[in-house]
């Protein structure tokens, strides 16, 4: 029986206000009133309801993080928010390299940028990696992941494992209501986690799976081995499905 704790992380991605996101914690503080036993959860809102989100889940046992962070720490960057500015919002980590901002022009060098600048400011760090259909097809998808992977852990001391979480994520199946089967899950982040070896001890890295993770899929999903949890997108808009996939990894 694997060691590694569970943890489920919701991606709001560009959706809910500060008084929606106030809301959203009620909701969820009443349907699950503590994060159960046996499992990690995290809420990554947008930038503007990260200081809410993380008063109105004080003391429930949740953390937050941020959907990204700049990588420099202040200065002339229109439109850029630091990792002090999150931690000071109640950030304490960040999603880097989702593949929606890769798709927008975020390198590979861009995102080890990121995790050095988070994890020096004393952020945990999700890092996002993940193949499209084409390469899926192609028959490369353990190249690619295994080099978005190399390049961002180049930037992580081996001893800064337990501030480092990877997210696999299967681009044709973010929003798309497409889900990896367990054994394709199973597959790629099984590659993965050979791949992280050559940088640090890869039985201790919790590697998630995301891509229309569902209530209905998660319990199958994290019954895989090598799947120590999930980041969730549209499921975790709704605090009850959100609840339930968290009790699905408990």
């Amino acid at each position: 029986m694997r060691d590694r704790l569970p943890l489920i992380a919701g991606n709001w991605k560009m959706h809910k206000t500060p008084a929606e996101a106030r809301e959203w914690c009620v909701g969820f503080r009443a349907r699950l009133p503590e994060v159960p036993a046996g499992v990690e959860v995290v809420v990554c809102p947008p930038f503007t309801a990260l200081e809410p989100v993380s008063g109105a889940l004080q003391g429930h046992g949740a953390w937050v993080a941020a959907q990204t962070v700049s990588d420099q720490p202040s200065g002339p960057h229109t439109g850029e928010v630091s990792a002090s500015m999150v931690f000071s919002c109640g950030a304490r980590g960040t999603l880097l390299g989702h593949s929606e901002r890769r798709a927008m022009g975020e390198t590979d060098a861009m995102v080890a940028a990121r995790v050095r600048v988070a994890l020096a400011s004393g952020l945990r760090t999700i890092i996002c990696i993940g193949e499209s259909l084409a390469q899926r097809e192609a028959g490369v998808t353990v190249e690619v992941l295994a080099a978005q992977l190399a390049s961002a852990l180049a930037a992580v001391d081996p001893g800064e494992i337990d501030r480092v979480v990877v997210a696999y994520e299967p681009i044709w199946a973010i929003g798309t209501g497409r889900t990896a089967t367990p054994d394709m899950a199973q597959e790629a982040i099984a590659g993965v986690r050979a791949a992280a070896a050559n940088r640090l001890d890869a039985n201790l890295l919790r590697i998630l799976y995301g891509g229309s993770v569902t209530p209905a899929t998660a319990r199958e999903l994290m019954a895989a081995p090598d799947i120590d949890g999930a980041l969730v997108g549209g499921a975790s808009l709704d605090p009850e499905s959100f609840a339930r996939i968290v009790e699905a990894a408990a």
